[in-house]
């Protein structure tokens, strides 16, 4: 019986505590399977809106990284400290006219703040009026 319990815990602590993934490629402690990210398309060049995200992500809070991932698309992915959660916006051509965004939020905890997206998300979409 105890051995039952003991493997019931472990698989139940596997499951709440774990690994996401970042828009960076990056692996990072907190809660998976939870929605961290919202999405955007832009009209414009990815350098104008990564420009626009990194303008974003200083007036917020601070920038820490930009990586650029070559492949077969240039893809941008900006990090930065927002009201002490860490914050990733990618940014990678759709199509040569349309840009697509992803903002992505975590907790110091590893849990979400969606609504920070949608707000950073919205912050870039002005920019670039």
């Amino acid at each position: 019986m105890k051995t039952q319990f003991l493997v019931a815990f472990l698989g139940a602590a596997v499951l709440v505590a774990g690994c996401h993934s970042s828009l960076d490629g990056r692996k990072h402690a907190g809660v998976p399977f939870i929605k961290d990210k919202v999405e955007g398309r832009y009209e414009r060049p990815v350098d104008q809106v990564f420009a626009a995200a990194v303008q974003v992500i200083k007036l917020n809070g601070a920038l820490v990284n930009e990586t650029t991932i070559h492949g077969t698309n240039t893809v941008r992915v900006a990090e930065g400290k927002v009201n002490q959660r860490t914050v990733w916006v990618r940014v990678e051509a759709e199509d040569p006219k349309v840009s697509w965004v992803v903002v992505q939020t975590r907790t110091p905890g590893g849990g979400k703040d969606i609504d920070l997206a949608h707000e950073l998300e919205k912050q870039i979409a002005l920019q670039l009026r």
